[in-house]
């Protein structure tokens, strides 16, 4: 099985050097000069690091296949792979193991399902399934998603308030407002009876 580690994005200068969009948390080892990676492209099976730079926190590598502008825009979303046992990243798990994964609460309520993961650019969204049969994005980030356990069948969540579908369903209409649209529907009525 193989793990994507990056997706290529927008060549960047003249000379072949393109963007990243990364996905390990280790990117000084998977892009270190003279690491050949496998694209999973068959026009272009293997590319080798010949540069590395970061700006700005995103990640610029040329690779020594690659010497110009229209090589580079011509990778613009090559995934680079590595085989899933070269692996050895804390906290990295796959989608495949992710999916299926039920979800609950920190309180101990479950919330539902993970069905998959989204790979957006600020981080990884987890996609859960809510009994309801609504789908919501969950950022897969260590504050909102403290516990992943693959043995243990789920996750736990600690989601703000707001982000699940069911926080809408399960708001609270305070007595202010409440009272407020009685007086005014009461209001109304008496006006009515008076006429």
């Amino acid at each position: 099985m193989q793990l994507t580690v990056a997706r290529i994005g927008r060549a960047h200068g003249l000379r072949g050097e393109v963007a990243l969009d990364l996905r390990t948390d280790d990117p000084e080892q998977r892009f270190a000069v003279g690491t050949v990676l496998v694209t999973g492209t068959p026009s272009v099976p293997r590319l080798t690091v010949a540069r590395t730079r970061t700006q700005q926190d995103r990640w610029f590598v040329t690779f020594a296949e690659v010497g110009d502008r229209s090589g580079a825009e011509a990778l613009r979303g090559v995934e680079l792979v590595v085989e899933a046992d070269d692996s050895d990243e804390d906290d990295a798990w796959y989608p495949h193991e992710l999916t299926g994964l039920r979800a609950e609460h920190v309180d101990g309520r479950v919330l539902g399902e993970i069905v998959g993961l989204e790979h957006l650019p600020a981080h990884d969204m987890l996609v859960l399934r809510e009994p309801s049969g609504e789908r919501t994005l969950v950022p897969f980030v260590r504050a909102i998603v403290p516990v992943v356990d693959v043995p243990g069948g789920r996750v736990l969540l600690d989601p703000p308030g707001g982000l699940l579908a069911s926080d809408a369903a399960n708001l609270v209409v305070s007595e202010e407002t409440h009272g407020g649209a009685d007086e005014a529907d009461g209001a109304g009525a008496a006006d009515g009876d008076r006429g």
